[in-house]
């Protein structure tokens, strides 16, 4: 009978060697190569069984030697295969991930997951050798059917292990969160010896939960799984081992404030649900796979808001929208109130509704942006914490805990090594006869193998020629999706005064940021490359050297530009012309306004005002009106006051100030125009020195004997802040007293005055500040010095302090004028050189807001909120506060935690509420006290 057998089988041979172009049934041999792409990958792409029945059909199989196989030698080798290392006799050989570079054999067919069909960087160096080596690529992630549905694939148990992963995670977190929980008793995966045994554990943790042993300040739990495919499907699976109800996506509200806690409630989100149409029409899910971009998705709006576990399990192409981007999470992870659920001290209630994340389609970066690397089985979980945008290994402390292991099915190898056989069994045969020296279209094969023929004869195949565009796409892409995908974010700093080394120090603690300093001082900016690194200096001048300029803005990821404010613009439209982000520490002007659209259509980011002065104030004052906004009330006044003055021991000159940087715009703000609300009455202040007769005696912080005036025109921040209530909004400017009597004697000089004056043309003759100020106040230069003071002191109302504030600033000397001008510029150089800060002097930050609340019950109150940095050896507080956040805000928009486009304030709390954090790890932080207010 077996020698019949064998005669049959020979007979066979002989008649399909004749279709196959006279090769004979001996040399289909085909190899199963040893996985060694992780320590935890256990699994075959077929069982014994499976060897078994293709060894019996006349096939020569060839099993490289390993122990780590969950299926062991001894059970291939009963099952008729041949344990050998060599595999050079198979003209097919089959694995399950990718092998390494070295080990690939040259015109070979080869079977494996690539993960190179999206053009995946960190396989690229593979697909080059697959490439070069002439090897013919079968990747099973595209052997579909005619619908597109892929027939092979390990989808249901990577499924069912991701959900058995995120229960035993979910125990973990609920732990370090001070709850015992019955997911306490589920293990991860792979210390089951099969999946049977997981679902017991997860049985016996659902009685728990049935009998009420879940701790009732958590409140309700609701899972969203993502998908319908065979990953969610094999989830879902292992999630109906636990007393649970389905509910639809229009009961989640209801559901996460009034459900139950004796069981667990979940949530399908199928495409039709999450996706819309960016136009307004109807959803097409032909549409969505062949045009992916046409839509976004309503994902992290509509329901990751009610999720405690997002099981996602969806196939992510890098043009198709994400479910939640960095932005997203912020809003999603931001403690919320829920008055309704019972909570003591060692009962708390949850910081966040949203608790974990099974990632199981692992594309770091992708569908779920925030997960930037996938996880390994040694160590699956990590802690992403939105607001620091970092990711620690730990249960406990700020964040969610995601897993996301990219061969989760591994935990679970035989059954995964049996349900992916199988589905492959089918196809084997006919992938065996693939020869990889033969031209791909003489590969007679159904097109669920042959579409799947990534690689041939040295070439993509038709099909997949799209790879060589995406690669090319990749490269060329515009720097701002660069930014965020780049392993080296290159940042331009146009200027290297003070306030440009605390950005270059918070920047260059990331090696993996190298950043440019380009300024006309080259001496300051070589002291920085010098003393930071990943840093290099240049010399430009920014309006000379245009083209340059260009260049440079053109060759970075962004562009901080520490430049005076009118420089502004003209950096912006050629940050819009070469789609590169921009960061400025400057008022959003007018003019930048204007640009706004512009930026926007080229999808890039200019995000103003992240200073002091303007921006710490903006972000501790929408701090504190969003916190009472949640909280029922209604903000009824806000006054801020801000001031960059001398350290009250070094203020002892005329001005009561001192210049760690251009003077210009203080002494345009002296000459400026004011608008602000009072008490629903709209108050104006005219120009031209009008600020200064009235300053406001500050009665807060006497010991630093403080005056103020208004700042510009405040009327724009009652929409801007959201604060329509208010009766009251005023911003001002805060300065030690007597300065602004001593500044109404420089505007009555017109020594304030930006117009062009031809004695002060840099052409025009030298003179002295005592001949400048004689033909200010139309007197022969030759005069005696006590004339000219007695009609100085009549041309400034006859003060007496602001006569001694000029001849003390030495304007009635004979020191040479270095003439820049206009007055205003000339007296602006002038001062930087006369009011520096010298070694050893410190400059003080002082910030006050006070901000009038009431509250539903009609109660009021004030909330005071101090500010205070004093400059040390290191850096000046100016440099400080406008330096840092500056720096932070950049890391942001390059971190891709900033994704809005157009011109941007940081008014939005994803902006500035991890700004404000990341200040207090460089020492900055505010101070507030409540003081009740009677009708």
């Amino acid at each position: 009978m077996r020698l019949l057998s064998t005669l049959h089988r020979a007979r066979i041979n002989h008649n399909l060697g004749k279709s196959w172009r006279g090769r004979s049934l001996t040399s289909e041999v085909m190899a199963i190569r040893r996985e060694d792409n992780s320590v935890w990958e256990r699994r075959a792409p077929l069982s014994p069984a499976h060897v078994k029945q293709l060894t019996e059909s006349g096939v020569k199989i060839i099993v490289q030697p390993s122990n780590r196989r969950a299926y062991s030698m001894m059970e291939y080798q009963k099952s008729g295969a041949l344990i050998q290392e060599d595999v050079n006799e198979a003209s097919l050989i089959m694995g399950v991930k990718q092998p390494p570079i070295d080990s690939l054999i040259p015109k070979k067919t080869y079977a494996f997951f690539s993960h190179t069909i999206k053009a995946q960087e960190a396989n690229m160096p593979l697909l080059d050798a697959i490439l070069e080596k002439g090897i013919r690529l079968i990747d099973y992630e595209k052997m579909c059917d005619s619908q597109g549905v892929r027939t092979v694939a390990f989808g249901k148990y990577a499924g069912v292990t991701g959900m058995i992963n995120i229960l035993h995670g979910l125990g973990l977190r609920l732990l370090a969160l001070g709850h015992h929980t019955p997911f306490m008793f589920i293990g991860p995966a792979h210390n089951y010896r099969n999946s049977e045994m997981a679902r017991q554990a997860i049985r016996d943790a659902g009685y728990e939960i049935s009998l009420g042993m879940m701790p009732k300040s958590i409140g309700p739990l609701i899972f969203l799984f993502t998908g319908t495919g065979n990953v969610s499907k094999g989830a879902q699976e292992v999630f109906q081992e636990l007393p649970y109800e389905i509910v639809e996506p229009e009961h989640l509200p209801k559901v996460a404030t009034q459900g139950a806690t004796n069981k667990v409630y979940a949530c399908i989100v199928p495409p039709e649900k999450n996706l819309v149409r960016k136009d307004g029409g109807p959803f097409s899910l032909e549409e969505y796979f062949v045009h992916p971009s046409r839509y976004v998705s309503m994902f992290s709006v509509k329901f990751a808001p009610y999720a405690s576990v997002i099981i996602n399990g969806i196939y992510w192409s890098p043009d198709a929208p994400r479910l939640m981007s960095i932005p997203d999470a912020k809003n999603l992870l931001r403690p919320h109130a829920t008055p309704w659920l019972p909570s003591t001290e060692g009962c708390p209630q949850l910081p966040h509704r949203l608790l974990a994340i099974s990632d199981i389609s692992a594309d770091p970066g992708g569908s779920i942006e925030f997960v930037k690397y996938c996880t390994t089985i040694d160590h699956p979980f990590f802690l992403y914490n939105a607001e620091e945008n970092k990711s620690t290994e730990s249960f406990a402390g700020d964040g969610v805990l995601i897993c996301s292991i990219d061969n989760m099915p591994a935990q679970i190898p035989r059954e995964s090594t049996d349900f992916f056989g199988t589905l492959l069994l089918p196809y084997v045969k006919e992938m065996s006869r693939s020869y990889a020296g033969d031209p791909f279209s003489s590969f007679d094969a159904s097109p669920t193998v042959k579409d799947a023929v990534i690689t041939s004869n040295g070439e993509l195949t038709p099909k997949f020629q799209y790879i060589t565009d995406l690669r090319n796409q990749f490269r060329s892409q515009h720097k701002v999706r660069a930014a965020a995908i780049s392993s080296s974010k290159k940042v331009l700093i146009l200027g290297s005064g003070f306030v440009s080394a605390p950005v270059v120090d918070y920047l260059s603690r990331d090696d993996k940021i190298s950043i440019t300093i380009a300024s006309m001082m080259k001496n300051e900016s070589d002291n920085l490359a010098n003393r930071f690194p990943n840093t290099t200096s240049l010399l430009l001048d920014v309006e000379r050297s245009k083209d340059e300029l260009e260049t440079l803005i053109k060759e970075h990821n962004l562009v901080i530009s520490l430049l005076p404010y009118t420089w502004h613009p003209a950096i912006a439209k050629l940050c819009i012309k070469h789609q590169t982000n921009m960061v400025t520490a400057s008022y959003l002007s007018p003019q930048m306004k204007q640009l706004h659209n512009s930026a926007v259509e080229a999808g890039i980011t200019v995000l103003n005002e992240v200073g002091v002065d303007p921006g710490i104030d903006h972000m501790l004052a929408m701090e504190c009106f969003d916190n009472v906004a949640n909280n029922g009330g209604k903000v009824k006044s806000f006054v801020s006051w801000c001031g960059g003055i001398p350290a009250p021991e070094v203020s002892d000159n005329p001005l009561r100030y001192r210049f760690s940087w251009s003077p210009q715009a203080v002494l345009l703000n002296i000459i400026a125009n004011a608008k602000y609300l009072q008490n629903g009455n709209i108050i104006e202040i005219p120009g031209n020195g009008e600020l200064m007769k009235n300053p406001v005696e500050i009665d807060f912080l006497p010991g630093f004997n403080l005056e103020g005036f208004p700042n510009r025109d405040s009327l724009p921040y009652g929409e801007a802040y959201g604060i329509q209530s208010a009766d009251t909004i005023l911003r001002g400017t805060l300065r030690y007293k007597g300065f602004s009597n001593a500044a109404l004697g420089l505007v009555y000089l017109g020594l304030i005055n930006p117009d062009g004056h031809s004695t002060l043309h840099p052409d025009a003759r030298n003179l002295t500040w005592k001949e400048y100020l004689c033909e200010l106040v139309n007197l022969p230069s030759d005069i005696l010095t006590d004339s000219l003071r007695d009609a100085i002191y009549d041309k400034v109302g006859q003060d007496k302090d602001r006569l001694q504030c000029i001849e003390q600033l030495g304007l009635l000397s004979d020191e040479p004028v270095d003439r820049k001008g206009s007055p205003l510029d000339t007296l602006s150089y002038y001062l930087s050189k006369k009011l520096a800060y010298g070694p050893g002097e410190n400059d003080l930050i002082l910030m006050r807001l006070n901000v009038g609340i009431e509250w539903r019950d009609q109660t009021e109150e004030m909330r005071h909120i101090n500010f205070i940095v004093y400059g040390d050896d290191k850096y000046t507080a100016m440099a400080k506060t406008v330096g840092f956040p500056t720096g932070i805000a950049a890391k942001m928009v390059l971190e891709g935690e900033i994704q809005d486009k157009g011109m941007l304030r940081p008014f939005n709390q994803q902006i500035y509420q991890p700004i404000l954090n990341r200040l207090k790890h460089e020492g900055l932080t505010s101070c507030e006290y409540t003081t009740k207010l009677t009708r």
